[in-house]
């Protein structure tokens, strides 16, 4: 007893400053307030030794930063430059919370002997932290992710009989006779990806920009149907995606892409009657039934959802919980069919599911009876280096779209560039100027903020869409538009989808928050808007959070303008595809204003001229993922606005590592 009191009581010394250094860190913006309080909240629990809160207080922060679970490899190290801190930091908190365990074995042994931790195979007690393999999780995030990871390999597992003679013939006529240009090109993967996609109870379907992964899903579509015969009619599918702007994005492209193939089939396959009745694309809250102050689903393993088929858009942008509510209120027997760019930036919150899934797509990897049905059911070959003997289910049920047919030129050469992280050659693209690739790209190298205030409001020579453009339409009024007051409102949204200026970041003069500002006074200074309070005519808007009341969701966008039937008035009108809806706005209480928004907010929108701004200096998520997101917002003009050249090439050597144990869960 003697010699363990004085060991008590410099352990409790030690938990003391350990929660102050945490509250410091917490003070000065390194970590949430939730990490912190989470550490405090473990501490609660029972004993729990310094390093106990240092882990929990880092696991807590890395899961609001996107990842699902502390590494203990990485924990073992100086995780500073994963935390954004200084040296200086992580040193305080290694003195202050004592000897700390230096590799992961020995990480894994301190934390085996918490009672707050839960070691997987050993007595469950519901502690809040979960010990499996080499990976800390918080315990929700552990329980969605093995759930992922189980219903995907079941329904990946899920062999469904196909006539593959059938598929052909089908396939044939949905798909134009390869040219010889297309051929030489190698084979066809949206014609593949239509096959894969009937074999199994999963189906990954991921590509670029110009890919056609919609105009493949249509097409997908008209064979489920073909395929399903007389039970055509009864066949129940739902489209969806994370959000608005992308819902009604699917929707309208597969319409679109299903009118021509009606054209093209005739009285063969009633298509525009079987597409009719799917109804409009949904975001993924509004599908699940999602309920006010709670993160549970109205549809859940308990109250399925009532589809046969259902194809969920931007696939990146669903994160791991959303992932896991959704697999579990999908019926058994229905199909689940992913569409998304596994490049671009994953969900703002935990997990980086599509990542993951498609983290073998490059390479193919399929196996000998994929090859096989493919050849039988396509008439294509899967060229040898996409083969192999032991490929997993999961890769038999992913198509990659390597060629885009839509998105060249300049702006496609430079996303390529950037994606493969060849710093020199988007430099070039972006350096080459009008002579090479038109006004299609720029780069404003060196930038201040005064070149910034001029390219929102007029746009920049050969691209001159900028805010002035729309607003000019607003100052006009709707009586221009005669008495079709919904026609003049559809007309100032498509106008100003027209120009957007994306950050990276969101606070300072670079960042979303201090160029919102200051265009602002900019404009109004032009006299293009009269601010005189929160609310003015013109005012762009994000919602920044679900609100089940009046029926807006975290990511729509929306503008302020006159209540026709309300003098002095304000509504906020959102673009639904074709439909408009306005909301008051007074009854709006969660936005904000949207002249500048962030790259990951953009996801699942596109724009005429996309002008993307980078910081002066590099920080944590400056990365390859978000410099090609932004990029590929852009549909005609990009244009870079960078105050430091640098940061580019710095941008574009980092790449985005979330950590995870999903992918290795998909492997068990």
């Amino acid at each position: 007893m003697k010699r363990g009191a004085p060991d008590l009581a410099l352990d409790a010394e030690r938990i003391e400053v350990t929660l102050s250094v945490l509250d410091g860190l917490t003070e000065s913006g390194k970590l949430r307030r939730l990490a912190g309080a989470f550490a405090r909240f473990v501490g609660t629990l029972g004993h729990a030794p310094a390093p106990l809160l240092v882990a929990s207080a880092l696991l807590s922060e890395l899961e609001g930063r996107g990842h699902s679970c502390l590494v203990l490899a990485d924990l073992a190290h100086d995780p500073s430059a994963q935390l954004g801190w200084l040296d200086g930091e992580w040193a305080a908190l290694k003195t202050a919370a004592g000897p700390l365990p230096k590799n992961a074995a020995g990480w894994r042994n301190l934390l085996q002997a918490c009672e707050q931790v839960w070691p997987v195979g050993d007595l469950d007690f519901n502690q809040p932290l979960v010990l499996d393999g080499e990976r800390l999780y918080l315990r929700r995030y552990w329980r969605d992710e093995t759930m992922v990871a189980a219903t995907v390999r079941r329904r990946a597992e899920a062999a469904r009989g196909i006539d593959a003679d059938v598929v052909r013939g089908w396939l044939d006529r949905l798909f134009e006779p390869p040219a010889d240009a297309r051929a030489a090109a190698g084979p066809d993967w949206q014609k593949i990806a239509c096959a894969v996609a009937l074999r199994s109870d999963l189906a990954v379907i991921t590509g670029g920009p110009g890919t056609g992964k919609t105009y493949t899903v249509a097409r997908l579509l008209a064979l489920l149907f073909a395929m399903a015969g007389e039970g055509a009619a009864g066949l129940r599918i739902a489209l969806a995606a994370p959000t608005g702007k992308a819902a009604a994005r699917l929707k309208q492209s597969i319409d679109t892409a299903l009118d021509e193939l009606a054209e093209k089939l005739g009285e063969t396959l009633p298509l525009r009657e079987l597409a009719a009745r799917m109804g409009a694309a949904r975001t993924l809250h509004s599908l699940l039934g999602a309920r006010p102050d709670t993160r549970s689903f109205a549809y859940h393993a308990g109250n399925p959802l009532d589809v046969d088929v259902l194809i969920v858009d931007e696939a990146s942008m669903v994160h791991l919980e959303m992932m896991a509510s959704l697999l579990a209120a999908l019926p058994p027997h229905a199909r689940l069919i992913l569409l998304g760019d596994k490049d671009q930036l994953a969900s703002v919150e935990a997990g980086a599911v599509l990542g993951d899934l498609c983290a073998e797509a490059e390479d193919g990897n399929y196996a000998e009876g994929t090859v096989d049905y493919v050849r039988a059911a396509t008439g294509e070959e899967i060229p040898e280096h996409y083969r192999t003997r032991d490929g997993g289910a999961l890769a038999q049920s992913i198509v990659m779209l390597r060629q885009s047919r839509r998105f060249g030129g300049p702006i496609g050469a430079l996303a390529l560039a950037v994606n493969r992280g060849d710093a020199d050659e988007a430099r070039a693209v972006l350096r080459a100027g009008p002579a090479e690739h038109g006004d299609r790209v720029h780069w404003i190298e060196g930038a201040r903020p005064a070149d910034v205030l001029a390219l929102a409001i007029d746009g920049r020579p050969g691209a001159p869409q900028g805010y002035r453009d729309y607003l000019t339409l607003v100052k006009e009024g709707p009586l221009a538009w005669g008495t079709d007051y919904q026609a003049w409102v559809r007309a100032v949204l498509r106008r100003f989808e027209g120009f957007r200026l994306l950050c990276a970041v969101r606070a300072g003069e670079w960042g979303v928050s201090g160029l919102n500002e200051a265009i602002e006074q900019r404009l109004d200074s032009a006299r293009l808007i009269r601010r005189r309070g929160e609310w003015y005519v013109g005012r762009p808007v994000m919602v920044t959070r679900n609100d089940y009341a009046t029926g807006v969701y975290n990511g729509d966008i929306g503008l302020t303008l006159p209540d026709p039937l309300r003098p002095g008035s304000l509504r906020v009108w959102f673009a639904d595809g074709d439909a408009i809806r306005s909301v008051l706005a007074t009854r709006l209480r969660d936005v904000e204003t949207a002249f500048a928004m962030t790259v990951h907010k953009s996801q699942g929108s596109e724009f005429t001229h996309t002008a993307m701004v980078l910081p002066r200096e590099v920080n944590a998520v400056l990365a390859r993922e978000l410099v090609y997101t932004g990029i590929t917002r852009a549909r005609e003009f990009f244009t870079l606005v960078s105050p430091n050249p640098a940061v580019l090439g710095q941008a574009i050597a980092e790449r985005t590592q979330r950590a995870s144990g999903l992918r290795e869960a998909l492997l068990r």
